[in-house]
């Protein structure tokens, strides 16, 4: 994708840079052009064990594309503590790629910086239509009442992956239902150098995804009706402050995991080091890392009275990658094209299969390959438990304010600081003060 005049020059804060329009200026040729109808940039997230595993897995599928279509493409695997910062430059600066990854939370606040292709029904006509995706996926690309910024592109769930081992040492017969259980089950499993859970305390990301659905069960939101940040309720300190007891109060988290924000609990969970993981759609990873699906169990993550549902009983957010195309590409045509190639079914089974993800598109879900007891969990979840993050304008801040202000409670208790209701209320309100709206 060309360059474009600097929509947002000068932009200081995340929230300046969300509220500017990415393509106001457009290109030499006013955006969305052909000019370069033989070649197209993709980011690409980083959904396996490693960047080189995507790049084995991704550029098969990309030659096939360039064969079928003689477009070729340049892929870059972004690493996720990169990729949110990424794509807020390209916005800004209009030098980025044409077809892009998104996580599927990010979707209404890169939709309000105007740099998207809206995904309206022509758009989706040229990929087969909007009716091909199932409506949990489609909830997470855009505002309400808006044309999508982005089309599903993988679909994920949090489960509980269980090393059945480890369990049987410990006497732990099956897996936690209940946190109430989890907690207890930890504490058995935390010995000899072993824990019992692992967790990505330095993600804000990941903070915010456990944080948000337990503020669920607690019946809190971080956002009122009308998409005000509203972060210190009662059941927001509940959530952050239950989330971070597990390693403050519980000691079920390793102090060490403070520090991890590069998937480095799924590695210690492959290795033996940890008994659970909290994690989406975690068996490619996994089996990437030499860990046989024989030595693990799958099961919905623990809701407060262990029956997962609607209401207080959800158990994960609507977890997902979306894919974009930034407005202003040189290559329309031809990111169309490639957006409906990773969107058909065949790429869709080979795609979502090598990550252990669930297809978002219905004829590619209901193939046989997406029927293990796994994927059974997986499904279950978004069909009956999971929610949406909030699609209002300021997600990404309030991912980036609430996620840090838990990293830095859990470095408080990695160091052995006392993490109380009142210093998770603190942290909270600070975190909402540097929202745009607060």
């Amino acid at each position: 994708m060309r360059s474009t005049r600097a929509a947002a020059a000068g932009a200081v804060t995340l929230s300046l840079v969300l509220a500017a329009s990415a393509c106001g200026g457009g290109s030499a040729t006013g955006g969305g052009s052909d000019d370069s109808p033989k070649t197209l940039t993709y980011w690409a997230s980083n959904q396996g064990a490693s960047i080189e595993i995507d790049k084995k897995v991704l550029q098969p599928e990309l030659d096939k594309f360039e064969k079928q279509t003689g477009i070729k493409v340049k892929l870059e695997v972004v690493p996720w503590s990169d990729l949110l910062n990424r794509i807020l430059t390209a916005t800004t600066s209009g030098q980025g790629p044409d077809v892009l990854n998104i996580g599927n939370t990010w979707s209404a606040s890169l939709q309000a910086t105007g740099a998207l292709l809206p995904w309206d029904a022509k758009n989706f006509d040229k990929i087969g239509g909007r009716d091909r995706f199932v409506d949990s996926a489609l909830g997470s690309t855009g505002a309400q009442g808006k044309d999508p910024a982005a089309v599903p592109l993988y679909s994920m769930a949090y489960a509980l992956y269980y090393n059945k081992k480890m369990f049987a040492e410990a006497g732990v017969s099956k897996p936690p239902a209940t946190w109430d259980e989890l907690v207890a089950a930890g504490k058995k499993l935390s010995k000899d150098g072993k824990w019992g859970l692992g967790a990505e305390g330095s993600n804000p990301s990941e903070n915010i995804h456990h944080a948000y659905v337990f503020a669920k069960q607690h019946g809190a939101d971080f956002f009122t009706a009308d998409g005000k940040p509203d972060f210190t309720s009662d059941g927001a300190v509940t959530a952050v402050k239950q989330y971070v007891d597990l390693m403050a109060k519980d000691k079920v988290i390793a102090p060490g995991n403070a520090e991890y924000a590069q998937n480095q609990s799924v590695s210690d969970f492959a290795k033996g080091k940890t008994a659970m993981l909290l994690w989406q759609s975690a068996s490619a990873n996994l089996k990437s890392q030499g860990m046989s699906e024989d030595d693990y169990g799958v099961a919905p993550v623990p809701v407060q009275s262990g029956t997962p549902g609607t209401g207080k009983q959800v158990n994960s957010m609507v977890a997902g990658i979306n894919l974009a195309v930034f407005k202003n590409t040189d290559n329309l045509d031809g990111a169309t094209k490639f957006v409906k190639f990773l969107t058909s079914d065949d790429e869709q089974k080979i795609l979502n299969k090598a990550y252990s993800s669930i297809p978002p598109v219905k004829t590619a879900q209901s193939d046989a390959a997406f029927a293990s007891p796994a994927n059974a969990v997986l499904k279950d979840t978004l069909a009956k438990s999971a929610v949406a993050l909030p699609q209002v304008a300021d997600e990404s801040q309030f991912e980036t304010a609430v996620g840090t202000a838990i990293k830095d409670l859990f470095a408080d208790a990695a160091a052995g600081r006392a993490v109380t209701t009142a210093s998770v209320k603190a942290a909270l309100e600070k975190a909402q003060q540097q929202m745009p709206a607060a």
